[in-house]
């Protein structure tokens, strides 16, 4: 039996409940946010080798961050809002279907990087994401995720805070005043509408984008539109900078900082590091695709 962690207070966990006891071979174990990765340490010195946990990026993350390394293999339940590493993957967003998938698929070696002693797998940002973040989780107990995050987005374009930062790329400093540094796993799409998406067949290392003007909003839309003509148009404007480095510097003057969608706190400077091959993920074998 493959141990499968839910949270009871997801608004979806009755949904991955009976799509764990449809698809069988599962023993459904609760756990919330605080202690997921307690209870998946307890699993693995219990000598489980594959560990399901549903839910989206941030408390894949978390897991992921105790099975690093260790051989054992993280199976993913796509329970969350957006489902980024998911989708990357290739993964059934259909429960039932990612449950079949945990049970019957194959392990692959997935990259992950590091931002001081925190592990991440998809995106890590500083700067106007934070404060979109902190928005959206205000308004959204009134109006909901999609709407929230709408009514967030528009207050931030009308009203973009930039910060001073510091990046050391390949041992040379560089300062900016910013609304927006932008970090992903491998490299990253530079062209709308996909603009931030994970490349099919990429380069691997960490995707750094620096938005370099000093008016917030309009920073935002140079940038965009230079993302629009793609990477050697971005290489060439003063609206964005972009390296994809195997580990860089950031020292910003916040300590809150997004690592696949959830806010942390952390101290400065942050030194981010690429790690190649950190995970084991079950992919859908050809058995499944078919």
């Amino acid at each position: 039996m493959i141990p499968a962690f839910i949270n009871p207070r997801a608004g979806n966990a009755a949904s991955a409940r009976e799509a764990l006891d449809r698809a069988g071979g599962f023993e459904i174990r609760e756990a919330g946010p605080d202690t997921l990765a307690a209870r998946v340490r307890e699993v693995l010195w219990g000598g489980a080798r594959r560990v399901l946990v549903a839910g989206g990026d941030g408390t894949i993350g978390a897991a992921a961050s105790v099975l690093a390394g260790t051989g054992a293999e993280l199976a993913i339940l796509p329970c969350g809002t957006l489902n980024h590493l998911a989708k990357d993957l290739s993964l059934p967003l259909d429960l039932v279907a990612a449950a079949r998938v945990a049970t019957t698929g194959r392990a692959v070696a997935v990259d992950a990087a590091v931002v001081n002693d925190r592990l991440f797998l998809n995106t890590s940002s500083v700067g106007a994401y934070v404060t979109f973040v902190r928005a959206r989780e205000r308004l959204e107990r009134r109006l909901g995720y999609h709407a929230a995050s709408i009514v967030a987005g528009i207050r931030l374009l009308v009203r973009m805070p930039t910060f001073r930062v510091t990046i050391q790329v390949e041992g040379v400093k560089r300062e900016y005043l910013s609304p927006l540094v932008f970090i992903g796993v491998g490299e990253r799409e530079l062209q709308l509408p996909t603009l931030g998406a994970r490349v099919r067949g990429g380069r691997t290392g960490l995707h750094v984008m620096v938005v370099r003007r000093r008016s917030g909003a309009r920073a935002l839309a140079l940038a965009l539109a230079a993302a629009a003509r793609g990477l050697e148009a971005v290489a060439k404007t003063p609206a964005m900078d972009s390296f994809l480095v195997d580990e860089c510097l950031v020292e910003p003057r916040t300590r809150t900082v997004s690592l696949d969608g959830e806010l942390v706190r952390l101290e400065s400077p942050l030194r981010y590091r690429h790690v190649a091959d950190h995970l084991r993920v079950i992919v859908a074998s050809d058995a499944n695709r078919e």
